[in-house]
């Protein structure tokens, strides 16, 4: 198993080194960083577990380093706790106000940071099944349904419904247009199965920006019909209206692409999940 990975933003070196060399004995993966430029970069490459902050840092403080985490895809989510010297109850507030989960002040207990970093990565553990911006299946469940298939003998078929060129679209109009997307996405999803499929049909995410929907090979091409043509008459509408007239033009905008594709289980068999998710990914188009 995949051990969890901790940034510690720290410009005292010997606090830095001890937390280091504490967390790697506790089954950790630990990386450090002095400047709270440096934990930005580190940040955007590797998807971290949880980030330990100091607030005072050589450049820029510890509440723009949170800041900037929580505009960022990858990190909008990871749990950080504030470690610092700072004890005002403002200095507090304005932490929580940022998505903070937890505060510490220094000088502090070893134990104790090591227990509120191993529940707060535990907390988001059991909260990472299902996305939190559209509400599906995710990791594990999206794992677990697919294993199912790979070892069933009943026909299947699985639509991949892909959104690319989101994150161009995220850092040109912000994370919240990007998320509204997702959800606006996630409902045509869901209006189309429920017109043209089964209750017992599954609807998850394979990736952050590709949807897959599991029915029937009788239902699949109608549900893949329907959440094509509104993806298509609703694409305008998720841009700002400053750049509705060139998407109803049809102009490069060069972002929010829709692939699809559709797998059946005749096309098998399938060894493992491996083997099925990148037959699945072949299909798009």
């Amino acid at each position: 198993m995949e051990k969890p990975k901790i940034l510690i933003v720290e410009d005292d070196l010997d606090l830095a080194e001890m937390l280091n060399a504490y967390f790697r004995v506790q089954n950790y993966e630990v990386l450090t960083a002095a400047w709270g430029k440096d934990a930005l970069e580190i940040s955007a490459d590797v998807n971290l577990s949880l980030v330990v902050l100091d607030i005072r840092l050589p450049d820029i403080d510890g509440y723009e380093v949170c800041r900037q985490l929580r505009l960022q895809r990858r990190t909008q989510d990871v749990p950080i706790i504030f470690l610092t010297e700072k004890r005002d109850r403002v200095d507090k507030l304005q932490g929580l106000e940022l998505g903070v989960v937890d505060y510490i002040t220094k000088p502090f207990d070893i134990q104790e940071l090591r227990l509120r970093v191993r529940n707060a990565i535990s907390r988001v553990a059991r909260q990472a099944t299902t996305n939190p911006v559209t509400d599906l299946a995710e990791n594990e469940l999206v794992d677990e349904k697919l294993m199912e298939l790979t070892l069933t003998d009943s026909p299947w078929a699985m639509l991949l419904v892909s959104i690319h060129g989101l994150g161009e679209f995220r850092e040109q109009y912000g994370f919240v247009a990007a998320d509204d997307v997702l959800r606006a996405v996630t409902l045509m999803i869901r209006n189309a199965v429920r017109e043209h499929g089964r209750e017992e049909d599954f609807i998850g995410h394979i990736g952050p920006e590709d949807f897959i929907i599991l029915s029937t090979p009788e239902k699949i091409g109608l549900i893949r019909e329907r959440v094509e043509t509104r993806i298509r008459q609703s694409r305008e509408y998720f841009y700002p209206l400053k750049d509705r007239e060139r998407a109803r033009e049809g102009a490069e905008l060069d972002t929010l692409r829709l692939r699809s594709g559709v797998l059946e289980s005749k096309n098998g068999p399938y060894e493992n999940m491996e083997n099925l998710r990148t037959a699945l990914f072949a299909t798009a188009q």
